[in-house]
């Protein structure tokens, strides 16, 4: 290790001549070695080797469960419309194949585009690079459908990094959630791409019986040489979606049929642990829960914004249960945690220590507000059946102005009291 230190260290840029270089350089270093300084124990502000980026790298490691899961998902639904390994194990390695092949671009994309600007923007400071790319590089795929158009996303992710944090002064000057800034961006920009039926099922260009899938050479010619050589099941082109087949989210299907019309078309059990289409990262609701579970209890989430949310999320459930206007209100609250994406919204993003509310209470007021408003959305919304991107970018908003009240009459109560 102190001969690979030695080695980044000869090999470092001038950040004078060749910042771009230099930044690239800082990046990859402070990624392999933790800072080598500690401030004494005796002053005011103690700090320890875990710097941004060990931090990130937790959060990171608390989104393998959705990652692993969702490559599976991707192949276990491609496979579904074709009626073929209909059980979740049959055909195992054809659904992890092709769940990489789909997942692996979109990861590479988003991050060579994201981090380029990050590195670009450092050099013209001529500064290291500021690490706040990492986690949303990471949640970014997950919240995108699996057949999401590369070049989509690479203008998204560029609208997100460059407008949405850089022109703010860069990591930790960011107003809203970067992560969802791409993905509202590709919702209003390119509709098409992001919602509806035919785009949460990859490999065919529509969602229509009779459709053979598009096999290009990793599934034809990579995948399929190595699984000849070990006698496995291959990928077949002759193969076709079956009739009655939608593709439809248990979202989309409940917001014109209600709980009953889901219950049809998925067991509880499958929108549970997330057998169901939806964005690649959002379907497996334990597997969240664990990733969550890493982040909240070491403390880099804040638990005091999930809980809130999550008594929002009852709270108005509960509500609108009684109110019953709509078929999307008469869903039980609980199985409302089982549609669309609340549990990684609020596990993941809603706890975004940059854009969420700093102040204890302004943490429960911020939480409880977005559990409220991203029901308030999912309900009533008659375009668009859930809520949490647009509820946490409005409580991004208005954080700044949560923890303004919150200090100002903490303020007023300590000078009453002298």
């Amino acid at each position: 290790m102190k001969r690979l230190l030695k080695y980044f260290k000869k090999i470092e840029p001038d950040k004078t001549k060749n910042p771009f270089w230099f930044s690239l350089w800082e990046s990859i270093f402070t990624f392999l070695f933790v800072p080598d300084v500690e401030t004494s124990g005796t002053g005011t502000h103690i700090k320890d080797k875990m710097d941004l980026k060990r931090l990130m790298i937790f959060v990171v490691l608390g989104l393998v469960p959705a990652y692993i899961f969702g490559i599976y998902n991707i192949g276990h639904q491609h496979f579904l419309a074709l009626g073929q390994y209909t059980g979740f194990w049959e055909g195992w390695n054809l659904k992890f194949a092709h769940g990489l092949i789909k997942l692996v671009p979109i990861l590479v994309v988003t991050m060579v585009v994201g981090l380029g600007w990050e590195i670009y923007f450092a050099s013209k400071k001529k500064k290291g690079v500021e690490e706040g790319f990492f986690v949303s590089g990471f949640l970014i795929p997950l919240l995108m459908p699996p057949d999401i158009p590369l070049w989509i996303l690479v203008i998204a992710v560029t609208f997100a990094v460059v407008l949405g944090k850089e022109v703010f002064g860069g990591t930790g000057m960011n107003i809203w959630n970067v992560a969802l800034l791409a993905r509202v961006f590709i919702f209003f920009a390119y509709p098409l791409s992001i919602s509806g039926d035919n785009v949460w099922v990859s490999g065919f260009d529509n969602i229509i019986a009779g459709i053979h899938p598009d096999y290009g050479w990793w599934h034809s010619g990579f995948f399929n040489t190595i699984f000849d050589w070990f006698g496995l099941d291959k990928f077949d082109s002759h193969m076709a979606i079956v009739d009655g087949f939608s593709g439809a989210t248990p979202l989309a299907i409940a917001k014109d049929g209600g709980w009953d019309a889901v219950t049809q078309a998925f067991s509880t059990h499958d929108l549970l642990w997330g057998t169901i289409p939806g964005s690649i990262g959002e379907t497996s609701k334990p597997l969240l829960i664990l990733g969550g579970l890493l982040i909240l209890l070491t403390g880099i989430a804040d638990w005091r914004i999930t809980i809130s949310a999550v008594i929002g999320i009852i709270f108005s459930g509960l509500l609108f249960n009684l109110w019953g206007a709509t078929p999307l209100m008469t869903i039980p609250w609980y199985y409302q945690f089982y549609l669309g994406g609340a549990l990684l919204a609020i596990i993941f993003m809603a706890t975004d220590p940059v854009t969420a509310a700093s102040t204890f209470k302004g943490k429960w007021i911020y939480g409880f507000l977005i559990g409220v408003l991203g029901m308030l959305i999912r309900v009533i919304n008659p375009a668009y059946p859930e809520g949490w991107m647009l509820a946490i970018l409005f409580m991004n908003s208005f954080a700044p102005l949560i923890d303004h009240y919150i200090i100002s009459n903490h303020i007023k109560k300590r000078l009453k009291s002298e």
